[in-house]
């Protein structure tokens, strides 16, 4: 795996600052670094869950207070801005935190990184900046922005306005020293890996609760992952190409990050299930039925989640995600980068699961059936209406 190669006396005088660093990857990124020999601040909300070796320091903070930010990047030589808001579930329902964290919290750090000096900055964006619902296949950074007002949810829409002005605040001279801000932008595909914590375990728990009893979409239609330990190899790749040695050669550039193996959505997950002792359902429907299904789901929320701010199955956006071919080529990646993914698949992550008491249990839960039963319920009656004829027309 290629990964960032520099002397271990040159690194230890770097510096990098990671938001978001106590999420699963951005976690991840700091161990990298740490065993690199690199100094390393984790910016985010909350403490780690993880033990933090004493040489990596935690500064609790907000993206979205300026003066927090401006001081976690002093004397800083690299930013790894990770954190986001508002990616899957519910969080995609909360538009103000959404807009709040990542525009406005993607400013404050563009802005930190100008007046304190700051030459180079990655963020991560992600594939949804251009996808929103149509299929693509073997894209390239050359596609163009999915319009604004095409987005499907407020989360893309705002990664997109963040990805811009981080691209467009490549080359800006920088206030507290000579030089300028070199900055570039990742775009990951859905990121799995051993004790991933925002989507495995909400996969796991439709699988035990057995609502996990349908597919949708084609067959043949066809997605991307990341392993954790690909994207962090592309991250510092990323970082390095940004400095003199390496010419700049990523600065002002975009790049699709993933294990460069399409698969559908439905079959990547299967060896987990499998692995868990479950079986594999059988059932496949439109994928416009599941997404008129989120539809109705988000209504609901919209309606009741000031009171009960429930999880939903599906949002629309997670439909189109993963039902609908999105892949992407990786020659820029490979060309510019260096990066070349290694293999890996889910083998590890069932034996994380099973090493925490997950798998097969004897009775899947009433309460789940009698909910997925109702939910089928109530979409095929609002299909059936909707093409009944108004009356009076």
């Amino acid at each position: 795996m290629y990964s960032l190669q520099i002397q271990p006396a040159m690194e230890n005088s770097l510096s990098f600052l990671i938001t978001g660093g106590c999420g699963y990857f951005g976690f991840r990124l700091a161990s990298s670094l740490h065993k690199k020999g690199a100094k390393v601040t984790l910016f985010d909300t909350a403490p780690p869950t993880h033990e933090v070796p004493e040489s990596i320091v935690f500064v609790q903070g907000d993206v979205r207070d300026y003066a927090q930010v401006e001081k976690a990047v002093t004397g800083v030589d690299c930013v790894f801005h990770i954190a986001s808001y508002g990616m899957s579930g519910r969080e995609q329902l909360n538009q103000q935190l959404i807009e709040a964290v990542n525009v406005q919290g993607t400013q404050n750090v563009l802005k930190a990184c100008i007046e304190h000096g700051v030459s180079r900055l990655v963020y991560t964006s992600t594939f949804n900046v251009v996808f929103g619902g149509q299929v693509i296949e073997n894209g390239d950074e050359s596609l163009p922005y999915l319009p604004l007002h095409l987005h499907p949810d407020h989360y893309s829409r705002t990664k997109s306005l963040a990805e811009m002005a981080v691209l467009k605040a490549n080359g800006t001279a920088l206030i507290s020293s000579s030089g300028v801000l070199r900055t570039c932008a990742l775009r990951p595909a859905g990121i799995y890996g051993p004790g991933e914590q925002r989507h495995l375990p909400r996969i796991v728990s439709y699988i035990e609760r057995g609502i996990f009893r349908f597919v949708y979409g084609k067959p043949s239609s066809l997605v991307e992952f990341v392993h954790v330990d690909n994207l962090v190899s592309a991250h510092e790749l990323a970082a390095e190409a940004l400095t003199v040695e390496k010419h700049h050669r990523s600065a002002g550039q975009a790049y699709f990050i993933s294990d460069g193996r399409p698969v559908n959505n439905f079959e990547f997950f299967r060896p987990l299930v499998e692995g868990l002792g479950y079986p594999f359902p059988k059932l496949r429907l439109p994928v416009s039925l599941i997404y008129f299904v989120a539809f109705l789901t988000e209504m609901i929320h919209h309606l009741i989640g000031p009171f009960y701010n429930f999880q939903p199955l599906l949002t629309r956006t997670e439909v189109y995600k993963t039902g609908v071919t999105h892949y992407f080529s990786m020659n820029k990646a490979k060309a510019d980068l260096g990066y070349e993914p290694q293999e890996h698949n889910l083998d590890e992550v069932v034996q994380w699961f099973r090493s925490r008491g997950h798998g097969k249990k004897p009775h899947s839960s009433f309460i789940s059936r009698l909910f997925l039963d109702s939910l089928f319920i109530v979409a095929f009656v609002a299909v059936v209406l909707s093409f009944l004829p108004v009356v009076g027309s």
